[in-house]
């Protein structure tokens, strides 16, 4: 029999706060973390906007990580390593309660940020910097954890397949606590570029706060934004033991490869509703369970018509009585961190049965009509969620949250 997977303790920084609860409150009130850059100088590029962290992140940071440390360290490395480490204070986990050799880190990586711009800043230590499996060894080497210790790089899908391998793991009695989840910045001029050229990003440069428009008529584009997401998870036994508090459970996932196209989701959301269908088998779960779903919602023109198709695919009539966001409508595409940064989100709305909106959500798509939550927050009791996220090279997600 499968050990049950719990999550007990979340974190996340982004763009609308340098934690979850200042993160949560500002999604729950529609507030938008989109401005033009201010991390270098934008111009002549024709994407000029972003979800940035706030400015306080340097300092923040610092409460964290020790400066030698911090200079080994690229952005999204110290983004990782304060989510984790503030992730661990907020909850009070004592890991000398643990067998250390039952304890892994599992992080969705795609890169460590070591751009132009971060070589700029400081040119030292580039193969330290540039090692993307380093993110998880800071963390295994300052709780001494001797379980496994890797990065997953699967595009925008990565760390939600951190989420699925650590959900292994326990589940399979192989590990007591995972501490899984991931980091992106890819805030700088050859990747703004690089998206540029193949038509993702929007250039709504003159309103950056209406930019990210998921489900939209006038939809242009993904808003990069930058962050970090963490979950800790854990058996049920060992967190009932310790008396540590639960927020959900992860019931199961899916992971499927679409198969079809290295950039486009395959046609009419095939391989999205395949990844859901899966994901609720694999779990246990009836449909008629789900009542949320956190989209992976992007505001491009296919992501977003394909994932509404998949969601009527699978749930047919039941459809219309989901209720559904997009967390990218206010962070942006965090990309390799947007999987666990979603989850955590997902993870809070069943905690705290309420849901953010998906805002800038005016100009409705007659193709798209399903309740994508427009603009306001809603109280929802939610006892089974679904967490989207597909990648680049069709490589998809669904993950299954459950009341606990």
């Amino acid at each position: 029999m499968k050990d049950k997977v719990v999550v007990t303790g979340i974190n996340v920084i982004s763009a609308l706060g340098l934690s979850i609860s200042e993160t949560w409150k500002n999604l729950l009130e529609g507030k938008n973390g989109v401005k033009k850059i201010s991390l270098f100088d934008p111009v002549g590029l024709e994407t000029q906007i972003a979800a940035e962290l706030p400015e306080g992140f340097d300092e923040y940071s610092k409460k964290y990580i020790k400066k030698r440390m911090a200079k080994q360290m690229t952005r999204v490395t110290q983004m990782n390593t304060a989510c984790v480490k503030a992730c661990i204070e907020e909850n009070e986990i004592d890991f000398d309660y643990f067998d250390k050799d039952r304890c892994a880190v599992i992080l969705g990586i795609l890169s460590t940020g070591n751009s132009s711009l971060e070589k700029v800043i400081n040119p030292k230590n580039s193969i330290l910097k540039g090692m993307n499996n380093a993110v998880a060894a800071w963390i295994s080497i300052e709780y001494g954890f001797q379980g496994p210790s890797y990065t997953v790089a699967t595009a925008c899908a990565s760390s939600a397949y951190a989420i699925a391998n650590a959900y292994d793991l326990i589940s399979r009695g192989n590990a007591d606590l995972v501490i899984v989840g991931g980091s992106d910045s890819i805030i700088n001029p050859e990747e703004i570029s690089g998206f540029n050229s193949l038509f993702a990003l929007s250039t709504n440069n003159e309103e950056p706060s209406k930019a990210s428009r998921p489900f939209s008529r006038d939809r242009d584009g993904f808003v990069i934004g930058e962050g970090a997401g963490i979950l800790i998870l854990e058996s049920e036994k060992s967190a009932l033991k310790r008396k540590a508090k639960i927020y959900a459970e992860i019931a199961g996932y899916a992971l499927v490869s679409e198969a079809y196209n290295i950039m486009s989701p395959s046609t009419d959301g095939v391989g999205m509703a395949k990844t859901m269908e899966k994901a609720m088998k694999n779990s246990g779960v009836e449909k008629s369970e789900i009542n949320y779903i956190n989209a992976h919602g992007t505001s491009t023109i296919l992501n977003d018509l394909y994932e509404s198709k998949a969601i009527k695919t699978v749930f047919g009539d039941h459809a219309k009585n989901i209720a559904i966001s997009s967390t990218k409508s206010m962070l942006g595409h965090t990309i390799a961190a947007a999987g666990a940064i979603e989850t955590a989100i997902t993870v809070q709305s069943v905690y705290d049965s309420k849901v953010h909106p998906t805002i800038n959500l005016i100009n409705s798509d007659p193709e798209l009509d399903l309740d994508y939550v427009p603009n306001k927050s809603r109280e929802l009791d939610i006892s089974c969620a679904i967490s989207n996220s597909f990648g680049f090279g069709g490589h998809n997600s669904s993950i299954v949250i459950k009341k606990y």
